[in-house]
């Protein structure tokens, strides 16, 4: 199931939320969306539900454009919202019954307990959801939005306020439910991205900044550079290194080793090891580095 974003522009008065934002979506995708507090996502994300109206652009699903009145597209998509809504005075059975009576769909009983099962709802399924914990409200958002087999899952703020347990138990279950739906979900823990993302999204004030694979921003290539610790067994001087090879930067660990930041695409590996040949050195350590998903946003959103 694809979805495809196209010049997407969204207003609140004079306030831009969102500003001529172009993506695609495809089926098997599990894709974190980042961003600042007030960048945009939760207003998109209403958007791709069709919630909310963009005020210009289009956002189409299988080639149908997703509209507020386009019940129909719209019963392709699951939602869990950043403050998960629920009837507090309804028991879970209950709750999700009427749900997917919402959706007109047949046998109520039994989908309120396929999806009871696919969260690990049973040991509460009998209370009422007042009593619940904030994790297992948060599977309760979450069978509501499966309900009814949805080929697209929207999540914003999933893991808001879960416990570390809570957190790997939801998680792995957002993994395997990515295995068949396109899933996009939004979170500031960026652990949780480099952890079951295959691709990142970022946003700041309503415009895209970035569109990688997590491996690739990683990997420093978003800003041309790579960055390779490499330790000699000699003492050396960093000078020597940088202007036999015309690094960027170079920064010092010990007098040994070093942390290289090369420019440009090309792997600087073959050129130190070169460079140690030449000079009669004996390499100990050469290891590319990866820099933090943290890091990397920090770098794109403040600058």
């Amino acid at each position: 199931m694809t979805i495809r974003i196209e010049n997407i522009s969204k207003f609140y008065g004079k306030q831009k939320a969102i500003d001529q934002l172009s993506i695609e979506l495809h089926s098997g995708e599990l894709v974190g969306f980042l961003g600042p507090n007030g960048a945009g996502k939760s207003t998109l994300m209403k958007i791709i539900t069709g919630y909310l109206a963009a005020d210009e652009g289009t956002i189409a699903i299988n080639g149908e454009i997703v509209s507020p009145d386009n019940h129909r597209i719209r019963q392709q998509v699951g939602y869990l919202p950043e403050h998960n809504p629920l009837y507090t005075d309804l028991y879970i059975k209950e709750y999700l019954q009427l749900t997917a009576g919402m959706y007109g769909l047949k046998n109520k009983k039994q989908q309120a307990e396929r999806v009871i099962e696919m969260t690990g709802l049973g040991p509460e399924q009998h209370k009422k959801i007042g009593a619940l914990s904030k994790g297992y409200r948060q599977r309760v958002g979450l069978a509501q939005a499966l309900i009814h087999d949805p080929a697209i899952l929207i999540l914003d703020e999933p893991t808001t306020g879960l416990d570390p347990n809570q957190l790997e138990d939801i998680r792995s279950l957002i993994k395997a439910i990515s295995r068949e739906k396109t899933v996009l979900f939004s979170t500031h823990i960026m652990q949780e991205v480099e952890a079951i993302c295959n691709r990142v999204i970022i946003i700041n004030k309503g415009k895209l900044i970035a569109d990688n694979p997590v491996e690739n921003l990683k990997s420093g290539k978003l800003f041309s550079a790579q960055q390779v610790l490499v330790e000699f067994a000699e003492t050396v001087q960093p000078t020597l290194i940088s202007s036999a090879l015309n690094l960027k930067q170079i920064d010092p660990v010990s007098g040994k080793s070093f942390v290289v930041h090369a420019s440009g695409e090309e792997d600087i590996r073959p050129a130190l090891f070169r460079f140690a040949v030449e000079k009669g050195l004996t390499i100990l350590t050469l290891q590319e580095q990866q820099t933090s998903l943290e890091n990397i946003f920090h770098k794109l959103t403040r600058n």
